[in-house]
């Protein structure tokens, strides 16, 4: 990646990385455009490949800048004493929240990275998605899972939330009805049923 990328105004780095991150999000690797990337974000090809290389570069670009500013968000939300299994699930939403308003496709890309099969993708990110999840894994490894009849059932609970979560937004975005606040409520809802019924 050519680094004077971080010398464009940010409003236009901004639209070339939601390009990059919604075109990749709903169609994942081996199916994305570049022509897609770069009409959505009004740019030329040229342009784009100047600052990327290729349609590799600008996926494990996005890939690497959604790492880094996902965890950036969720630590600056997530209380590393906080343990309760609930109090923790909210403040992840919070921190998505916080991503979702700059960047509206960032968690359908990174979702979707967690489902590729291409190997040059693959090998591209490999690196920063064991980081990431390492990262995903400390911050589930806070919650105290007691409060469930066994630690199984504490894995079932988050397993069913993050399904509902991760359905939910890609229905917003079929729907094209995405907001990213209208998505934090629903999920806080989802989280605050789930308690009450344990």
């Amino acid at each position: 990646m050519n680094d004077k990328f971080f010398d464009l105004k940010k409003e236009k780095q901004d639209r070339m990385i939601n390009a990059a991150l919604k075109i990749f999000g709903l169609y994942g690797y081996r199916f994305a455009s570049t022509d897609e990337i770069v009409r959505e974000a009004g740019i030329s090809k040229g342009l784009l490949f100047h600052y990327f290389g290729s349609k590799l570069g600008v996926y494990s670009f996005v890939y690497d800048y959604s790492v880094r500013y996902m965890s950036m968000e969720i630590k600056a939300s997530v209380n590393p004493k906080e343990t309760d299994f609930f109090t923790l699930c909210k403040q992840l939403e919070i921190g998505k929240l916080q991503v979702l308003k700059n960047y509206p496709y960032m968690q359908l890309f990174l979702d979707k990275c967690n489902e590729e099969t291409v190997n040059e993708a693959l090998l591209a990110i490999e690196e920063k998605r064991t980081e990431f999840q390492r990262f995903c894994n400390e911050i589930d490894s806070q919650a105290d899972l007691s409060i469930f009849s066994s630690p199984s059932d504490g894995e079932k609970i988050r397993y069913m939330l993050k399904c509902a979560i991760q359905c939910t937004m890609e229905k917003h975005f079929a729907e094209h009805s995405f907001h990213a606040e209208m998505l934090y409520d629903e999920n806080i809802a989802y989280i605050t049923l789930l308690k009450n019924m344990i």
